[in-house]
């Protein structure tokens, strides 16, 4: 009694706000249309003012915190998200495995339209993910399809018992991202508390649990994956790469800044074994992802899932910085939107900038290897035509290893990319760029400050 006493004592500030914690994400959860435009942005600002004060007043009670990340991830559990509907297809292509169907040979559309149901609520789900995504070939990696056919093997036949186990596997992935990246802060003796700005991040339970984004499990063997390459086990952080590949295609990009790692570290070893090793550890990525499709392989997948990830390049656009500014040049010029030639254009930009991170730094340690890879990604999203809020989470996890913090700032003003959903029903599906503007001129202001003028900030 006395230990309880004194725990609510010392601990009054924390137990508050895991409480307003606890109540803001239930209402986020269970009472939010994503058109309530000021409701979903006050919860979110408001959450962002409690996890802060909570990761500043709870110290170093570690335990304590692990047990509030999970009761607040806990509350989304038996939740149909409100602000995705991605998870339809999810559930789409898992029964589509469990029925012993290849989801990357069909498109919903293709039996839909024919009058054919081949899984349990067929029409359900493909009226549910909507006509963008039954029309298209799924593009989600085979690791990733595991994870959907595990939601039809205990789920039977409810779209609620899906959405459960949906979330409980990326709920499990983010307590292995806190155990994986609590250990890698400690190797680097850097605090272990920065791991609370993943964890603890509203952004991040309120997109990945609470809208089901398996970038999380992405992230997990990401982080795992920089763990082992640290702890010198190479070899298999090349397989747990090839994992997070396989959830997430993200990672591909971030290959070739591994060279600095092999080729400039160890200046006692031989130029042969240095290169040697290079090679075999690209090797062991490429060909561990290469197992995982084959399940999958044949000509017609190769066409699908090629035709289906260039769609992102030449055809959606959402939220986008550069690309609608260059957008914007196009019209003037030609009068035409001219996404299909900037689609192809902005991508090889992107790649000259990862070259260049690859070949002219110094990616000796792991802290400097994350620095460029943070930074890799962030160029790759600002010249994208299609920014999603779910894509810069890899971005928040890779920051606690840097010295870096505008990835902190985006998931915060990230939340004005949600306001697009107020033309959700309406003639005019366009998005406020002057909104996009207000967003992209902050995230770019305090980039500048860090990465350019090379100012610390402190949070």
């Amino acid at each position: 009694m006395l230990l309880n006493l004194t725990f609510l004592k010392y601990n009054k500030t924390p137990l508050v706000c895991v409480l307003l914690s606890l109540i803001l994400y239930a209402t986020f959860a269970y009472d939010l249309v994503r058109t309530e435009a000021t409701k979903l942005v006050l919860l979110y600002l408001l959450l962002f003012v409690i996890a802060y004060i909570l990761k500043k007043s709870a110290g170093f009670n570690f335990a304590f915190l692990v047990l509030a990340s999970v009761l607040i991830r806990l509350i989304f559990l038996p939740v149909i998200p409100n602000l995705s509907q991605d998870f339809y297809r999810f559930i789409w292509d898992g029964r589509m495995l469990f029925e012993g169907f290849n989801p990357y040979l069909y498109t919903p559309e293709s039996f839909i339209q024919n009058k054919e149901f081949p899984i349990a609520q067929a029409q359900e789900l493909y009226m549910g993910m909507g006509a963008l995504s039954a029309s298209h070939f799924t593009n989600y990696p085979p690791i990733n399809q595991l994870c959907f056919y595990i939601a039809a093997l205990f789920s039977g036949k409810s779209i609620t018992g899906a959405i459960i186990t949906l979330r409980l596997l990326i709920i499990a992935a983010d307590i292995g991202t806190l155990y994986f990246g609590k250990k890698l802060l400690k190797a680097l003796k850097l605090p272990s508390s920065r791991i609370w700005f993943y964890i603890l991040n509203p952004f991040i339970i309120i997109e990945l649990i609470g809208n089901l984004h398996f970038e999380g499990v992405m992230i997990f063997f990401l982080i795992w994956s920089l763990y082992l390459l640290y702890s010198c086990k190479w070899k298999l952080a090349a397989v747990i790469l090839a994992c997070s590949i396989s959830v997430k295609l993200i990672p591909l990009m971030f290959l070739p800044i591994f060279v600095g790692w092999f080729w400039k570290k160890k200046k006692d070893s031989s130029t042969t074994l240095r290169m040697t090793n290079l090679i075999l550890f690209y090797i062991i990525v490429i060909g561990t992802s290469i197992i995982l499709f084959l399940p999958f392989f044949s000509l017609d997948f190769i066409n699908n899932y090629s035709k289906t990830v260039g769609l992102w390049f030449s055809n959606f656009e959402f939220n986008a910085s550069i690309y609608y500014i260059a957008r914007e040049i196009g019209y003037w010029i030609t009068d035409y939107n001219e996404i299909k030639t900037m689609g192809k254009i902005l991508p090889v930009i992107a790649l000259l900038i990862i070259l260049y991170l690859s070949f002219f730094k110094r990616n000796t340690d792991v802290p400097k290897l994350v620095s460029s890879i943070l930074l890799a990604f962030t160029c790759y999203l600002f010249l994208s035509t299609t920014v999603h809020p779910w894509y810069i989470a890899t971005l928040v996890v890779l920051c606690v290893f840097t010295r870096y913090r505008f990835p902190l700032v985006w998931s915060v003003v990230i939340v004005l990319s949600y306001l697009s959903y107020l033309n959700i029903g309406t003639a005019d599906k366009s998005e406020n760029l002057w909104i996009i503007a207000i967003e992209y001129a902050i995230v770019f202001l305090v980039f500048i400050w860090e990465v350019i003028l090379r100012k610390p900030i402190t949070i």
